[in-house]
Order: C-alpha cells, then sequence, then structure tokens
C-alpha cells in the first residue's frame, strides 16, 4: 500500500467497518512506519484493471507482530482473497524474524475466527470494550508457528462464494 492507495481504501472502510472505520489520518500515520527499516507492512489486493479489492496491514516489533487490520471488499468475499491477504502478513512477520503473531478479532466475527483458526490462531484472550463506540469485545488469538501455517487454499480465485467461505474482514 502506498499513499496514493489510501482514498480508495477509505472508500471501501466506512462499508467493511461501519462502527469504527478507520480515518485518512490513522493511514496516513500507519504508512509512516511503512518503509525499510519501519515496523509496518500494509498491502493492497487489485483486480486486473488495478481497482482495489483488499488491503491488510502489520505490524512488527521485535519478536512479536500484530495484524493492524484485513478488509476485503464485499462484494469479492468468498473468493479467497481474505486467505491471501491474511498468507501476506504471515510471511512478512516470519520473515521479519518474529516468533509470534496475534490479532484481536470481533467476538461476534465467526466467519473472520474460522479464517483465523485455518492458519493456526488459538484464542488466548478477551479485551471487553475494545471496538468503539459500539463498545464490542475483541478475541485475542495468537499464531506461534509462522512457518508452518498456511492452508493450502491461499490462492486467490475468482469463484462465487458459498456458505462454506470462511474468510472476512477486521480490524485489529
Amino acid at each position: 500500500m502506498r499513499w496514493w492507495d489510501i482514498a480508495p481504501v477509505l472508500e471501501l472502510e466506512p462499508r467493511l467497518f461501519p462502527e469504527d472505520a478507520w480515518s485518512a489520518g490513522m493511514y496516513w500515520s500507519e504508512l509512516a512506519e511503512a518503509h525499510p527499516g519501519g515496523n509496518r507492512h500494509y498491502t493492497v489486493a487489485t483486480t486486473e484493471d488495478g481497482t482495489i479489492v483488499g488491503y491488510a496491514g502489520l505490524m512488527a516489533v521485535g519478536d512479536e507482530a500484530d495484524v493492524q487490520t484485513i478488509g476485503v471488499d464485499d462484494r469479492y468475499q468468498g473468493r479467497g482473497l481474505g486467505t491471501a491477504l491474511l498468507g501476506d502478513l504471515i510471511a512478512e512477520a516470519a520473515r521479519r524474524g518474529c516468533a509470534a503473531l496475534l490479532l484481536e478479532v470481533r467476538i461476534d466475527n465467526f466467519r473472520a475466527q474460522r479464517l483465523y483458526e485455518r492458519f493456526g490462531f488459538a484464542p488466548v484472550g478477551i479485551r471487553r470494550g475494545y471496538y468503539q463506540p459500539a463498545n464490542v469485545d475483541a478475541l485475542v488469538m495468537r499464531l506461534d508457528r509462522l512457518d508452518a501455517n498456511e492452508p493450502a487454499d491461499h490462492e486467490f480465485t475468482d469463484h462465487q462464494p458459498n456458505e462454506n467461505d470462511t474468510e472476512d474482514e477486521d480490524h485489529g
């Protein structure tokens, strides 16, 4: 993700996160640390014509990393895009030498929780009232083996979603 991607990401943000969408300032702040030697990594997923349909961000400090956000355009959910974005974040955390990856997911976002579980994330706690202003709790999940936790179906495909697809989005 680069600065010119912020505007298209902000078009998706309120649709995906109506109660707790990030502001332009938050993305500018995150991208300020996404440089060589910085502690952030952000990526976007695009269609063949360059339209942004997904994005994800990671913070890596010391030997731990944290998923900051994953968002997938609702018209593209269920096609493996969330899986590919999460796989990218895990690979980046491993490349940076992190031993563990943490994330927060809305306690009521079962689709995202299933995606994370497929990668080997396990629940480690609850953050009460984490998502504001809705005052929704967050489930904290942790992945300890970054090198061995990639589901086989991590490629983006253009199939239609079905009830067994488990990707969704979540701000961490």
